[in-house]
């Protein structure tokens, strides 16, 4: 099969690469808009081609992934179901869904989209970032899957499970909402620390580097993630990371309490509380 890839960063490109690990694809057809990255991926060959025309790169493919920022999407995934067969199937890989959902709800090709999200990542992005072996033994979150048509979700389940990958079927608002508490809000606390250690550190760069151990190295890491990519989905998933977020500080003035009042017991206790987390996330 003929896969076209509109956008070659950290998803796109890692994704190519799994595809091509796996005897997936026949031929990996390109879409990038920023001459760098789509240089790139050809020095790197995640693609063997790039083609410049979106509808010539959508009609050689029987699927078209769009992976591209989720503000984007709302633009190209219109476009793309435009140019689109009954034969063909097309995906996003977008960390936010109901926007998106709500967008292509009355487009006469509807059937042939499915929304899915691999939920898989790094901290970097642009082609250099893609990683073989990305997505192998996470999870693919299909969204309002009774919108498309069934032989499309069949396509994507069958494809992604050969990555291979688990398969999740969620409501659009649904996914939001849990992708708010178990994704954006780690992104967002990742980068509220950033900025709270630039702030507080006066020492400087090399300070923090000294100092720093594998636990701030960890919980940090996120912040290194692109602005580009990560407002849009903060925008767009706005309402519920507010309210996750208002949990969080609420949380941390708990903590924040006990801590002032030097109430240890009750401060183990909450920690005691935290750990329970074990049960879940080994």
């Amino acid at each position: 099969m003929t896969i076209t890839i509109i956008g070659l960063g950290l998803i796109g490109g890692s994704l190519a690469l799994s595809l091509r690990q796996h005897g997936l694809a026949d031929r990996l057809i390109g879409v990038e808009a920023y001459p760098p990255y789509a240089r790139r991926a050809l020095e790197l060959g995640l693609v063997d081609e790039i083609e410049a025309d979106l509808s010539a790169a959508v009609a050689l493919a029987g699927l078209v992934i769009v992976a591209v920022p989720v503000d984007a999407l709302l633009t190209v995934l219109p476009q793309v179901l435009d140019l689109l067969t009954d034969q063909q199937v097309v995906i996003d890989v977008g960390s936010t869904k109901s926007n998106l959902l709500a967008a292509v709800a009355g487009h006469p090709r509807r059937g042939r989209f499915v929304a899915a999200h691999p939920m898989a990542g790094t901290e970097y992005s642009g082609p250099d970032a893609a990683v073989r072996g990305l997505f192998e033994g996470k999870t693919l979150v299909i969204c309002d899957a009774a919108a498309s048509d069934a032989d499309a979700v069949a396509t994507v389940e069958a494809l992604f499970r050969a990555l291979p990958m688990r398969v999740l079927h969620l409501g659009g608002a649904e996914h939001d909402l849990h992708t708010a508490y178990v994704s954006h809000i780690s992104h967002l606390t990742s980068f509220a620390l950033a900025l709270t250690v630039l702030e507080k550190e006066q020492r400087g760069e090399q300070r923090i580097f000294d100092l720093a151990g594998g636990g701030f190295a960890s919980t940090v890491r996120l912040a290194k993630s692109a602005p580009a990519t990560w407002v849009p989905i903060f925008r767009q998933n706005r309402e519920n990371l507010l309210d996750v977020l208002d949990e969080h500080l609420s949380q941390l003035r708990k903590l924040r309490e006990l801590l002032a009042g030097e109430d240890y017991a009750g401060l183990t206790a909450q920690l005691e509380q935290a750990n329970e987390i074990r049960k879940i996330i080994p």
